[in-house]
């Protein structure tokens, strides 16, 4: 309970005319301010190290990329981060035929955002579109890196919501209900995802080749106000042995973090963000025959709770002059989640494949389009197939590439069209099986969908009364015919009169339906001055 203040403004000063007590209802509100997709390239000249042997011709590029800081201002969004890029390549040496090249290329980028403020937060998700690799001469290659970062701002505000007016018989209010997802709180952690990984006992390791790394099995478990986060790197290395052999190994690498989140609950709603901030990956030297990685995670966790609140929107006093300021705000409300699983199978014919070895097949996820509609989600995309497989009889690579087109049709109860998702797709199985020119592939995508309905709220803060005088008003009665776009409501506060009162007076059974051109009677008040 608190006590809402109506006053009057003098040139002798304020004075205090009448009290309010008032109910108040303090929440705080997330909301997605902005989202916005950004593109930029990166180019930089390499240099051949000199153990190396010179470069013939480029055979696959791939990378993944860390972002090391992100930074709000006002009006900017700044990103600080690294791709750390592998290429294999054909050598100019009759002895080593293939050979690889780790660098990284550094990037700091700077975005105009309009509605961006030092006090928001921001989540980022980047990836690598292309990687081109151009050869100047045998011993110096240009790399371009293309990206594309998907930028989504929130805000969070604590606010006071007047929800009841008690003890008070002139005050004349409207309201409506509202489910509310309010913030419990966020946080954000750092954490490592250390493993050492055996490769064949056989096998004495030259040199990484490839690495791929995905953020899969996700979850929460919620207790004692914390929330424990849980995921699998799945990672993949392809590998070059000192006897020239291309090998591929791969692993699970559990990625855990405790976020601690007071006053947090089972029947909260949790969204949990991983970015990779590092990569550290060498042979291990304590141990043969191993690989050692270390990956440098944030983890950012948002907790909700969906609160009913009642919310008064407009009111007036039909004998005081009084006035109110409103004020708009955004806020999410009914999320929910939900994940899916899309099998494809598809066969694709590769005719450079009689003879040869694959040596590792990675597939690209890209969502082109989604729709939604009552209770499903219709997803349109690509799957990119990358297909590394040997060449001239073992002795070169080559990297084949296929697209294919997919067709996803995701039950979810509850959702329309006046929604926003989110959507995040995983590669959680992939086998593949090969006869002569074709391969038989079997993959299941994973969606991880997030939903939510943006809410716009009008909220009054502050209520005043006016030393405007009342009108003179010889009639206790007026007579007014209903037009466009008018309701009870506003007709009731225009002629400083109440709904309940012009409902009785013209056998008004339902308050919300009136007609066009409809004769009304509306009773008068008088209107006391503000001064007495």
């Amino acid at each position: 309970m608190s006590i809402l203040n109506i006053y009057i403004q003098k040139k002798k000063g304020m004075r205090l005319i009448m009290k309010i007590e008032t109910k108040k209802k303090d929440i705080c509100i997330n909301r997605i301010v902005t989202q916005k997709t950004e593109k930029f390239d990166l180019e930089e000249d390499v240099i051949i190290p000199d153990i190396k042997p010179d470069i013939l011709k480029a055979l696959s590029e791939s990378g993944n990329v860390c972002i090391f800081k992100k930074e709000i201002l006002d009006g900017r969004i700044k990103l600080d981060g690294s791709v750390n890029v592998y290429l294999v390549y054909l050598a100019d040496s009759e002895k080593d035929n293939i050979r690889g090249i780790n660098t990284n290329i550094d990037f700091k980028e700077t975005f105009e955002c309009k509605e961006a403020k030092k006090s928001m937060d921001l989540y980022e998700k980047i990836c690598i579109k292309s990687i081109e690799c151009k050869v100047l001469n045998g011993r110096k290659i240009s790399l371009k890196v293309e990206l594309e970062v998907i930028l989504t701002l929130y805000s969070n505000e604590n606010i006071s919501i007047v929800n009841n007016i008690e003890n008070v018989k002139d005050i004349q209010t409207r309201s409506r209900d509202a489910k509310i997802n309010s913030l419990v709180g966020a946080n954000t952690i750092k954490t490592y995802a250390k493993e050492t990984i055996k490769i064949n006992t056989e096998d004495k390791l030259a040199e990484i080749l490839k690495l791929d790394i995905n953020i899969v099995n996700k979850d929460i478990k919620i207790s004692y106000n914390k929330v424990l986060a849980k995921a699998d790197a799945e990672i993949k290395i392809m590998y070059l042995t000192e006897d020239n052999r291309i090998n591929t190994v791969e692993a699970m690498v559990p990625v855990m973090g405790f976020i601690e989140m007071p006053d947090i609950s089972d029947d909260n709603i949790c969204d949990v963000k991983y970015t990779i901030k590092n990569i550290l990956i060498k042979p291990n030297p304590e141990e043969e025959h191993s690989i050692y990685i270390e990956l440098e995670m944030e983890i950012v966790c948002y907790a909700f709770k969906e609160e009913e609140v009642r919310i008064i929107n407009d009111l007036y006093s039909p004998t005081r002059n009084l006035e109110y300021e409103l004020k708009n705000i955004k806020t999410s409300v009914k999320r929910d989640s939900k994940n899916g699983v899309f099998e494809i199978k598809e066969k694709i014919q590769i005719p450079e494949l009689v003879g040869e070895k694959i040596y590792n097949i990675n597939a690209i996820p890209t969502l082109n389009n989604s729709k939604i509609s009552n209770d499903k989600i219709l997803f349109e995309g690509d799957l990119k197939i990358n297909a590394i497989i040997s060449a001239n009889n073992e002795t070169t690579i080559e990297l084949i590439t296929k697209e294919i087109p997919f067709v996803y049709t995701m039950e979810f109860e509850g959702i329309n069209d006046r929604d926003r998702i989110e959507t995040h797709i995983d590669v959680s199985m992939q086998n593949f099986e090969t006869d002569n020119t074709d391969i038989s592939l079997n993959i299941n995508l994973k969606f991880e969908v997030s939903k939510y309905e943006q809410l716009d709220l009008n909220i009054i803060e502050e209520v005043t009364e006016s030393e405007k005088k009342c009108e003179d008003n010889p009639y206790s009665m007026t007579i007014y015919f209903v037009k466009q776009g008018d309701s009870l409501w506003k007709i009731a506060k225009k002629f400083k009169s109440t709904t309940q009162d012009i409902a009785k007076l013209n056998n008004i059974e339902d308050p919300n339906k009136i007609d066009i051109g409809m004769q009304l009677f509306i009773p008068k008040y008088v209107c006391k001055e503000s001064d007495g």
